[in-house]
């Protein structure tokens, strides 16, 4: 009997019809670039002080002090959420008294911002945040926003896998495409911040959908030695040409509702790939639909210029279609001895602080010194080097050491930040930076690290549970951003503290490199680090590690 790699290898490894797929699939992923991050323009919060109406009489000098100082970052900077009582200054003002000079300030009453108000244009013309007055006692909106998104995320990455299982993976594809781009499209017009992040809830949804199955139809249909390379550099460098497209679009429009529908084109002219993107033909013959799977397999022999058999699929020959029975596991067995309950905490407490690392930097990265979109956009840049660092480590060196080693990096310049006078932007946000490009590393390394860790029977069940407490990391990182608004380096002292802990506890996990991965959770109690591997170095020669790469969406 023959698996299907066997079946299909006349096609060959890079043929026009693997490149088209490779390149088609991996553009499908820029949308969700954009559509990931794109809260950080949409819900930025300007600058901004109460209003004082025209109408007030006051005189000049009044209103010029009408608003409070407050002490921020060691500044005295314009209160934002406060200002003097309107009716007692406009007395003073009447009387011909001088702030300052004939009224005591610091004696004044206070009052709440009672008629809304003024907010910076410098940098946005409009966000939610302005639109809906997401500021000072109806802040906590403006985390709930970016948390309530990966909320979704979650909820999507738990259907998508079950869907494209039942459905097909070429429908759910481009379904979860048109439930991205289309209530991206809604969202333009909310009439309020409820409506907005009903609609982002869904967005998360189809956007999470989307990778996990374009990242699936490319596994499957990819050969070897290209699947390795399109799930990791393929489809997260093209993640990251999205997100490097957000600055520029959001750069050229400042309008939050007019950058959404910007931002809904991508996905539009993604249609046109229907016609081009075949069904898996793995899925069309788990579903028995052999005709049609050979046909998919005809035209790309013609496509490669390769003569294909008469019959390709004889459904007597295929061995996927025996499936072995397995032994029934149930996620309690990721907690079965005190060794495994140990890896798996430890493997859960490695997901999710990376996962805060990574989208907190990420959605903090326009709050820093210097130009919001340049920022943005070296953010962005900065991971395509930290994904082809991370693939030529895991080449050769072992995976605690260098997820460990890149954690460590990512931590300690974060750390560093606290002691960078404020003169020295720049500085500041090149240790941001580099703490985002060890961070990124070591996040698209975890998939990797985890499939080796555990055994064939919970393997899968072990990566899904991890990668589930990594969204719950997401859902938590906006409220790390939320703190700079009282300190600016508490973040980053929070984010560089975690990740140099979480650092040192990778340094504890078993190590995996160049051993015989675990069949069964008996020979998963057996991984004791480096003793494990000499004595089974010579049978891992023989043994190919499973090198499946997924970044955080």
């Amino acid at each position: 009997m023959r698996d299907y790699d066997e079946v299909t290898a006349f096609l060959g490894e890079w043929g026009p019809f693997q490149r088209l797929i490779f390149f088609l699939l991996s553009a499908s992923i820029i949308p969700n670039g954009f559509n990931g991050m794109s809260v950080v323009f949409l819900a930025a919060t300007p600058e901004h002080r109460c209003r004082v109406p025209d109408t007030a009489n006051l005189s000049s000098a009044w209103r010029n002090h009408s608003i409070p100082l407050r002490l921020q970052d060691g500044r005295e900077v314009p209160h934002s959420c406060r200002r003097y009582r309107l009716a007692a200054i406009a007395n003073f003002s009447a009387l011909g008294l001088e702030p300052g000079r004939d009224v005591d300030l610091e004696q004044l009453e206070q009052e709440s911002c009672l008629d809304g108000w003024e907010f910076s244009q410098d940098i946005y013309l409009s966000t939610i945040v302005t639109e809906w007055s997401l500021v000072c006692e109806d802040d906590w909106k403006t985390p709930l926003t970016s948390s309530l998104f990966f909320l979704g995320v979650l909820f999507g990455s738990f259907v998508s896998g079950q869907l494209s299982d039942r459905f097909g993976r070429k429908n759910i594809l481009f379904a979860t495409m048109a439930v991205q781009t289309g209530f991206s499209f809604l969202q333009i017009f909310s009439i309020n911040w409820e409506m907005f992040t009903v609609l982002f809830v869904i967005v998360g949804m189809g956007q999470i959908s989307n990778y996990v199955v374009a990242f699936i139809l490319g596994t499957e249909i990819l050969g070897k030695s290209v699947r390795i390379i399109f799930s990791t550099l393929g489809v997260c460098t093209f993640f990251a040409v999205g997100y490097m497209l957000l600055p520029l679009f959001a750069y050229f429009i400042r309008d939050w509702r007019m950058l959404l529908l910007a931002l809904t084109v991508p996905g539009v002219l993604c249609i046109p790939l229907w016609w081009f993107i075949p069904e898996s033909p793995r899925w069309l013959i788990s579903q028995r639909r052999f005709i049609e799977a050979e046909n998919i397999i005809q035209k790309a022999a013609k496509m490669n210029n390769k003569a294909a058999p008469v019959v390709i699929f004889d459904p007597m020959e295929l061995q996927e279609l025996k499936l072995p029975s397995q032994q029934k596991v149930l996620i309690l067995s990721l907690f079965r001895t005190r060794n495994i309950a140990t890896i798996t905490i430890m493997s859960l407490m490695l997901w999710m602080l990376t996962s805060v690392g990574y989208f907190a930097l990420s959605l903090n990265a326009p709050n820093l010194h210097g130009d919001a979109y340049l920022n943005c956009f070296l953010s962005a840049l900065i991971e395509v080097p930290a994904y082809i660092t991370a693939w030529l480590l895991l080449q050769t060196l072992p995976r605690r050491y260098i997820i460990a080693g890149v954690l460590f990096l990512g931590g300690g310049v974060l750390l560093l930040i606290q002691l960078v006078p404020e003169d020295y932007n720049f500085l500041s946000i090149g240790l941001a930076m580099l703490g985002k490009f060890g961070i990124t590393s070591a996040f698209s390394m975890l998939y990797v690290f985890t499939a080796e860790l555990y055994p064939t029977l919970v393997r899968n069940m072990a990566v899904g549970v991890t990668s589930m407490a990594s969204r719950v990391g997401s859902i938590i990182a906006p409220y790390f951003v939320y703190l700079g608004a009282y300190n600016r380096v508490l973040p980053y002292i929070l984010m560089g503290s975690l990740t140099v802990l979480i650092g040192i506890i990778t340094l504890f996990l078993p190590e995996s490199f160049g051993v015989t991965l675990p069949e069964t959770l008996e020979q998963m109690q057996k991984v004791k680090g480096f003793r494990l591997r000499k004595n089974t170095r010579d049978s891992t020669e023989k043994e190919e590690n499973p090198k499946v790469l997924i970044t955080s969406f």
